[in-house]
């Protein structure tokens, strides 16, 4: 079992910022990175992809949607199994549920399955 502790979702208004956690915990033996992917409206989205917003290893390489760069940093703690995403100069277009990924190796064997938390919504309006 693993779980996903989100938080740091809300709405505000273009240009202001927001900060999104995230905490992987459970049968975990080792995490190979972690990031974040979002999934906009039209409503209904489940039939809809993740698109990624950011990833970052656990040397701390990072990866960045085009549509982000220069506006949202993330950041990883790998003592708490945890990641972040600084988001600055929000967009109406920003607006989604924002989904944390981890990409795990449960038993120690190599293999690695990419878990999601269950999201939390960022919404962007003014």
């Amino acid at each position: 079992q693993v779980h996903f502790a989100e938080s740091g979702g809300g709405l505000v208004q273009p240009g202001e910022s927001l900060r999104l956690s995230c905490t992987v915990s459970g049968s975990i033996f080792k995490i190979n990175g972690m990031g974040w992917f979002r999934r906009g409206p039209p409503y209904p989205r489940e039939w809809r992809q993740r698109d990624l917003v950011a990833t970052i290893t656990t040397d701390g390489g990072t990866t960045y949607a085009d549509s982000v760069k220069g506006r949202f940093t993330i950041s990883g703690d790998n003592g708490k199994n945890s990641v972040y995403l600084q988001m600055n100069s929000l967009k109406p277009e920003d607006t989604a549920v924002y989904y944390c990924s981890a990409d795990i190796d449960a038993d120690g064997w190599g293999g690695l399955s990419r878990y999601w938390g269950q999201g939390t919504q960022v919404t962007v309006s003014s």
